[in-house]
């Protein structure tokens, strides 16, 4: 058997502290060392039982009576810190392979309340009882199996992670996608998903309430999708602003005309000046993405020229065309 600590080190007070100081330390280390806020902590597990083993005693003005008098041994055999007629607490064991324990608190300080400060409104008891999982050794009779805690009080349950795939215009114009998801019993489940205009790749999307259920009542978690783009032939996106291209004939760009340029709200007719070059840009305003932040704002479209060479040409063009190039440099020296 272990050895055990002075009740009054653990809680961190001097002996001559009255009751209010004694349940005040109690709290503090109590929400300290909860298993809720050091998952997977043994070293905080083991703190947390000290504590409340110490508090048992201290906590109570006739056991701490007897514990200033005896130490210890005044809870040794079958009166033991948390057995023992009179002493206000009963315990039920399942040993180290039950995984259950239930604590009665009859006299004393009420733990509903002191659960109560310490967690909020949410702890539920219930017939003033509150449970734990897990198997415990040393003065409970066995070693330590678990740390696997599960209170009588609510607890939101865990969220979901997930991804979908939304195209390029459903990501700048938004609308509602179907979603198709398997949970783990292997039944598949439909979601109706909006899509928010102007959403960017690598965004989540928070659905409240879908995901893995509450504990004691508690509200169920969030499923998150992380969003990712399709890939748009002839677009991209840089924030606000889509880019593309456009080929335009040759004869257009040397003479001038329009050109009929796609967007993502539908095709729109330009027109191009005469003797426009290769790489040139036309800019489309209000042709980009809205914003997220402010739907009244949105990005610009940005199209870059590209000249279309004529692949056939009859003997009569190609004759035209060495007297148009001809003329150009004459013009040019002239």
């Amino acid at each position: 058997m272990r050895l055990k600590k002075d009740y009054y080190e653990v809680l961190g007070v001097g002996r001559s502290a009255d009751a209010q100081a004694i349940k005040k330390a109690y709290r503090k280390l109590a929400k300290k060392y909860h298993p809720d806020s050091n998952e997977g902590n043994a070293h905080a597990a083991e703190q947390f039982k000290e504590v409340n083993e110490a508090y048992g005693v201290l906590g109570d003005e006739e056991k701490r009576k007897l514990y200033d008098q005896f130490g210890h041994a005044a809870f040794e055999g079958d009166a033991g810190a948390y057995g023992g007629a009179g002493n206000g607490f009963r315990g039920s064991y399942g040993g180290q392979k039950s995984g259950f324990h239930e604590y009665h608190f009859e006299s004393g300080e009420d733990m509903d309340d002191i659960l109560k400060n310490l967690f909020g409104g949410n702890f539920h008891s219930g017939s003033e009882k509150f449970y734990r999982s897990g198997s415990y050794g040393d003065d409970f009779g066995g070693g330590y199996q678990e740390r696997d805690f599960s209170y009588g009080f609510k607890r939101k349950g865990s969220d979901l992670n997930a991804e979908m795939e939304i195209s390029f215009e459903k990501a700048a114009l938004g609308g509602s996608q179907l979603i198709h998801l398997k949970d783990g019993s292997g039944t598949v489940k439909s979601l109706e998903v909006n899509i928010p205009a102007g959403i960017e790749p690598g965004k989540i999307i928070r659905l409240k309430g879908k995901g893995n259920p509450g504990i004691q009542g508690g509200e169920a978690g969030d499923l998150l999708l992380k969003v990712t783009v399709k890939e748009k032939p002839g677009f991209s996106r840089k924030g606000q602003d889509v880019y593309s291209t456009v080929r335009i004939p040759f004869v257009t760009a040397v003479l001038g005309g329009e050109a009929t340029i796609p967007t993502i709200y539908g095709n729109v007719v330009c027109k191009i000046k005469e003797g426009t070059k290769p790489g040139s840009k036309i800019r489309l305003k209000g042709k980009g993405i809205v914003s997220m932040r402010n739907s009244s704002v949105k990005g610009d479209q940005y199209v870059t020229i590209e000249i279309q060479a004529p692949e056939k040409l009859t003997q009569d063009a190609k004759r035209k065309l060495r007297e148009f190039d001809q003329a150009c440099k004459m013009s040019a020296t002239g």
